[in-house]
């Protein structure tokens, strides 16, 4: 019996021995922490970029979204009637810009028109004159000619020359001639006058020309307006479109803060998404348990959740500041009383098999392989 006890106390001796030298040489090679969590990077609340009404909310916790599923609606009622009292205003514009357009057609036409009737009024009134003053330049002359045969005429019949038929006859045709020449004068007026109506139409396009250019400033006016209008209606139909909130990417709904019939201001979280696939292992690791710990590392991880259950992984990242960097109230060493203590820096691991389950947050163990 003493001898099967002192073989049972050498076999225990043994085992413990076994088991701390396993245990420290697991230590050795691996950087062992239980301060570690999972966590994510796509962890985001999803926002409406309008503020309104909640009219849907069609997810609850927990459920899995595909990328741009409906996930909350805002009752986009104020908008359409904003959108609608933009479109009257629109159609009224686009109307009155049509109706200036035929008015400054119809303008262009007249002012062509009296242009070019005036021009060959012009034209033919000044042909005109010039014929009726040759005209009057030949009769005249014959009129001088018929004067001086009349005095000569007068004076051979005073002296008993000449009969008095011919100088009746000499008479007779100085009058023709002068109330051809009365006439003449009269249709040289008249041809004047023609000459001046024509110069007033042409000045008259002129002033035409102006309200061409009036009409054409009120047009480019009016379609500036047209543009603001439309440009207007496009924003009104972006805030519609943002009435309607949907999932980026595919995840998981963490969680949610409104309720429906809620009114919310612009930005303000409807529900948090997690992107199951982009989970990591953040590590809380004692600057004792740095050494050898590097980017690329091995890491075998334990979830606290699933204990029957071995996820590897392997080093990310170290981060190059201490945890209590970051400290909202830091440490005050200035009055020289100081406790040195341990600094924890954050170590960043992937997570190589990832399953549906892991969940933000939950707890973790890791061994880092140390190289």
């Amino acid at each position: 019996m003493k001898r099967i006890g002192t073989i049972i106390i050498i076999a225990l001796i043994l085992i413990f021995s076994y088991l701390i030298y396993d245990f420290v040489s697991f230590r050795e090679r691996y950087a062992v922490s239980d301060a570690a969590f999972v966590r994510s990077d796509s962890l985001t609340n999803l926002s409406f970029k309008v503020g309104g009404k909640i009219a849907q909310l069609l997810v609850k916790e927990g459920d899995s979204l595909k990328e741009g599923q409906i996930v909350a609606k805002i009752d986009p009622k104020d908008f359409l009637l904003s959108k609608q009292k933009l479109q009257n205003e629109l159609q009224a514009i686009k109307e009155r810009i049509e109706a200036a357009k035929v008015g400054l057609q119809k303008t262009k036409e007249d002012v062509k028109l009296l242009i070019k009737e005036s021009h060959l009024k012009k034209e033919r009134a000044l042909l005109q004159k010039k014929a009726v003053a040759d005209e009057i330049g030949v009769i005249e002359a014959k009129l001088q000619k018929l004067l001086k045969d009349l005095k000569r005429y007068e004076k051979l019949w005073r002296q008993h020359l000449i009969a008095r038929g011919d100088l009746e006859k000499i008479q007779t045709q100085s009058k023709i001639v002068q109330k051809k020449l009365a006439a003449l004068k009269q249709k040289l007026s008249i041809a004047d006058k023609v000459v001046e109506q024509a110069k007033l139409g042409i000045s008259l396009a002129n002033t035409k020309q102006l309200e061409i250019k009036r009409l054409q400033k009120e047009i480019e006016g009016m379609r500036q307006q047209e543009e603001a209008l439309q440009k207007s209606i496009a924003q009104i139909d972006n805030k519609i479109t943002y009435c309607t909130l949907k999932a980026p990417f595919d995840s998981v709904v963490a969680k949610r803060f409104v309720n429906v019939d809620q009114v919310v201001e612009k930005g303000y979280p409807i529900v948090a998404v997690v992107d199951p696939k982009k989970l990591h292992i953040e590590v809380l690791l004692s600057e004792k348990k740095l050494r050898g710990v590097k980017p690329g590392n091995d890491v075998k991880i334990t979830i606290d959740a699933f204990k029957d259950r071995k996820y590897k992984g392997k080093v990310q990242a170290i981060l190059p500041a201490s945890a209590a960097t970051f400290a909202l109230v830091p440490r005050d060493i200035a009055s020289g009383e100081f406790t040195k203590l341990d600094q924890r820096f954050v170590v960043r691991i992937s997570i190589e098999n990832p399953t549906p389950d892991l969940r933000v947050g939950m707890g973790a163990s890791v061994a880092i392989k140390r190289k």
